[in-house]
């Protein structure tokens, strides 16, 4: 569901007819389409979609992309399916306000989607060969590269969207400024560098009045040294910090039973017995390993 849930229909005290339930044609996705025209149509359709500009709903794109990440991290196949389809409705969703819009159709959509794949798979729909996966990304690359040329977009960090949540986007720049020799050798120097950003950070804390918008700069680069780290590691930043946060809620949690368990509320220990209860879930966790 896109909005809030509507009040079931009482048809003793209802003001018209009753709506007509959605046909099934047995073509899924011309259902979906018919159904979220259903839901636009003025006077008919569904206040809380009505209400709906591409902007407030790029925020719910963004968290269904997340929420299918979700899932594929959980490996629950059922729940998959079904944040896969909240994200496809996403999609109808904006292209429905573009047509009403005279701007391009769900049609235009999936047509666009099939000439871009074909084009960016030549060694399938052509003569082209490609002659491992490494050899795919680096022809993908190009003809990526060359689209945004082909729209004026001619610097080497032109295109990286500004939406991206800010750790993806930093191992993105890095890259992009990467394939135009701007890179570190090896993950040696990175974590030199690493070093250098904690030292300012640590310069920038220690100072008699510290400024909360240096304090923020320094902390910035060192994130951003990070997501280069990563990415010269071969680490998936974004995964890996998603990782820690799962690990951390799995532990915490831990906790929280371990006080319980005692006869006791976690918030009420002190730091040392929480610290202490925290190595204790560390240690069952490696015996359970």
């Amino acid at each position: 569901m896109t909005g809030p849930l509507d009040p079931p229909s009482d048809p003793d005290h209802a003001d018209g007819p009753r709506p007509a339930p959605l046909p099934r044609t047995g073509r899924p996705f011309e259902d979906l389409v018919e159904l979220m025209a259903r839901l636009r149509a003025p006077g008919s359709g569904c206040p809380w979609d009505l209400e709906q500009t591409f902007e407030t709903i790029s925020r719910h794109t963004i968290e269904e992309a997340y929420e299918v990440a979700d899932a594929i991290s959980r490996r629950d196949m059922a729940d998959l399916r079904g944040e896969l389809g909240d994200l496809l409705f996403q999609t109808v969703f904006h292209s429905r306000m573009a047509e009403e819009a005279g701007a391009f159709s769900i049609g235009d959509v999936v047509s666009g989607l099939v000439d871009k794949m074909e084009a960016r798979h030549p060694h399938v729909f052509g003569d082209a060969r490609i002659e491992s996966a490494d050899h795919q990304t680096s022809a993908w690359e190009a003809m990526k590269a060359a689209e945004r040329a082909s729209r004026r977009q001619t610097g080497a960090l032109d295109g990286v969207a500004l939406g991206l949540p800010a750790l993806m986007r930093a191992e993105k720049l890095a890259r992009r400024a990467a394939r135009v020799g701007f890179d570190w050798p090896d993950a040696g120097p990175v974590l030199l560098k690493l070093d250098e950003e904690v030292a300012e950070l640590k310069e920038a804390v220690a100072a008699d009045r510290p400024d909360p918008a240096h304090v923020a700069e320094e902390l910035g680069d060192i994130l951003f040294v990070i997501a280069n780290l990563c990415r010269k590691l071969g680490v998936d930043a974004e995964g890996a910090l998603r990782s820690a946060n799962d690990k951390f809620t799995r532990r915490f949690c831990a906790m929280e039973a371990l006080a319980q368990g005692s006869g006791r509320r976690f918030e009420d220990l002190t730091l040392e017995e929480q610290e202490a209860l925290w190595r204790q879930v560390k240690v069952q966790e490696r015996a359970a390993v």
